[in-house]
């Protein structure tokens, strides 16, 4: 059985219209994955990206016609200029991982429940009762919000030490533990498809 790690951001528009297809190409492999929030700009920093607010004019305005362009093709709802973004990714991030560690719940369904509200809801997803409706919403408890902060902490940290050392410097980033092979962006997740049914 694959093992897939998944390094993602909570407000990234790019994890948000991956939807929730990484899982259905695991279940369809039988493969399991491994949800790894991170602090994206962070990651940026340390792998020679930029982050947005520091992007060359030309890349933004690409970024402006990109990302309504994949919302269309993909027909979800977008909103290219959310109310709330960018917010700290840590309190959705830690709920996330205290979701992974108690387990019961969809938590494919979670993550994309805490993009979609960034980017098609216009939540604030650093708000404690907007963190506690996702996880409800999705069948976590929403004491989860406030538990754990401290090993949520420190395995955000975790997350993106990891995240360098595999090789990752944006997300969605997917990393098949057993073959090393990396895919980014959410339109390579026919290739991790493909990847899966060769493996």
């Amino acid at each position: 059985m694959a093992n897939i790690d998944y390094y993602l951001g909570t407000i990234s528009p790019y994890c948000y219209l991956a939807g929730t297809r990484l899982e259905d190409i695991a279940e369809r492999h039988g493969a399991s994955i491994t949800y790894k929030p991170l602090d994206l700009l962070q990651l940026f920093d340390r792998t020679g990206g930029i982050r947005p607010a520091d992007r060359h004019p030309s890349r933004m305005e690409y970024r402006a016609q990109e990302l309504p362009r994949w919302a269309a093709h993909l027909d979800m709802p977008f909103n290219l200029k959310p109310a709330h973004w960018p917010v700290n990714m840590a309190p959705s991030s830690y709920a996330l991982i205290a979701a992974q560690d108690a387990g019961g719940g969809d938590l494919g369904g979670l993550v994309h429940g805490f993009t979609r509200a960034v980017w098609a809801e216009d939540r604030d997803i650093s708000d404690d009762s907007v963190i506690r409706e996702i996880l409800a919403a999705h069948g976590f408890d929403p004491a989860l919000a406030d538990k754990g902060l401290f090993i949520g902490a420190e395995t955000y940290g975790r997350n993106l030490e990891q995240a360098v050392e595999a090789g990752a410097f944006g997300a969605p980033f997917y990393v098949v533990r057993e073959t090393g092979q990396r895919f980014w962006g959410q339109d390579r997740l026919d290739f991790l498809d493909r990847h899966l049914a060769s493996a």
